[in-house]
């Protein structure tokens, strides 16, 4: 239990140092949201599709990459909890990355087009 408590601490201090990019990351991602909102022929559901494969592929390359580049193999993750945290780190960018490519692959393609 203290190892998860310590990890939401970590997590915690490490949101509080990078909060401009937090704040600014929202500005963008409402900016982004109100034209593919206010899209009238947006096809949201076939969007949400290749948003999701995309964004799965980004986290899986992010779980495979952080330890190469935190300085580390998979060979040092000799904890649960050390292959929890990639696996989240690897959840929360592919969260990340679908919730700007759903409105952006809206935004891009129309109705019934292919991706160009």
């Amino acid at each position: 239990m203290y190892e998860i408590w310590l990890t939401l601490n970590i997590l915690w201090e490490l949101g509080m140092t990078i909060l401009p990019w937090l704040i600014a990351g929202a500005v963008i991602w409402v900016l982004l949201m109100l034209p593919a909102l206010r899209r009238s022929r947006a096809d949201w559901g076939r969007n949400f599709k290749l948003a999701f494969w995309l964004a799965l592929a980004f986290g899986i390359f992010i779980f495979v990459v952080t330890p190469a580049w935190t300085k580390a193999s998979f060979s040092d993750m000799g904890y649960w909890i050390d292959w929890g945290n990639l696996l989240m780190i690897g959840v929360a960018w592919a969260a990340g990355a679908f919730a700007f490519l759903w409105p952006l692959l809206t935004l891009v393609r129309g109705r019934g087009q292919a991706l160009a």
